[in-house]
């Protein structure tokens, strides 16, 4: 299946979770946001949340300083 992620076309396997691909791409799961579709996942539904083709995701890190 083909996802969008930050605007770039993706292919995956079928049956992916938010949480799967965020540890497939070493991003760790408590310092991001994950939209999917216009709509922000909540943290505690990344490992429920299975990706669709033509779902359009935008991960946004979080980065601390001072």
């Amino acid at each position: 299946m083909q996802i969008f992620l930050n605007g770039e076309a993706r292919s995956l396997s079928a049956g992916v979770t938010v949480a799967g691909l965020l540890k497939d791409l070493g991003i760790e799961a408590r310092k991001v946001a994950v939209e999917r579709n216009l709509e922000i996942v909540p943290k505690s539904a990344f490992e429920t949340t299975q990706l669709k083709d033509g779902d359009r995701l935008e991960i946004v890190h979080f980065i601390g300083g001072g």
